[in-house]
């Protein structure tokens, strides 16, 4: 099956061996599907350490983004600034290299199911819902837990560009669950201070 996501990750990488791309490049040639296109390239060095300086401003792009879809919004726009931004060579060597990775995995297990669901007056704001939370997740101060909502918000932009409505049901599933799980570590910062002193004596 002829995959949209695997046909835009093949021409954009087509693209960025001949020259640069920036983000609104990316987004001018796919139009609506830019919105979970350029969301799945900003957090996928997430999944890996990322160097520091870039997390601010890769979050800040994908929550713009996001917001969109959360409002409505279907012809994507980002201030000139980020517009303008062009990932660094050594970044956009890694992104390259997993994006194919991913673009394997999505061949075998996306596709367009739950019609019902995937085409949903309310499904697309619904998904900017999920997109923001999770890059407000992401960006938090919290060490070492950027890789769980990254799978969160790479699964649900491939099936929102898919439109399979199944794989967004299990990321909006793996959306609560993520959610549990900073409640908990949330949880347990708060309840540190008073726990400590009862394992110290």
């Amino acid at each position: 099956m002829h995959l949209r996501f695997s046909h835009d990750i093949k021409t954009l990488l087509h693209r960025l061996a001949e020259q640069p791309l920036t983000l609104g490049d990316i987004l001018a040639e796919t139009s609506e599907r830019g919105f979970s296109l350029v969301i799945a390239l900003l957090v996928l060095p997430f999944l890996f350490p990322m160097p520091p300086g870039l997390t601010g401003p890769f979050g800040a792009a994908c929550l713009i983004l996001s917001v969109q879809m959360l409002l409505g919004r279907r012809s994507p726009w980002l201030p000139k600034k980020i517009a303008k931004y062009q990932f660094p060579r050594p970044i956009t060597q890694v992104i390259l290299n997993n994006l194919r990775r991913v673009t394997r995995i999505v061949e075998k297990i996306a596709c367009p199911r739950l019609e019902a669901i995937a085409s949903h007056p309310w499904t697309w704001q619904l998904n900017g819902l999920c997109f923001s939370w999770l890059t407000i997740l992401l960006i938090s101060p919290i060490p070492f837990t950027n890789p769980i909502p990254t799978i969160g918000i790479l699964l649900l932009a491939i099936a929102t560009i898919e439109d399979d409505g199944l794989l967004m049901c299990v990321s909006y599933l793996i959306t609560l669950l993520t959610t549990l799980f900073f409640g908990f570590i949330c949880y347990a910062i708060l309840l540190a201070p008073t726990l400590l002193p009862s394992i110290v004596r």
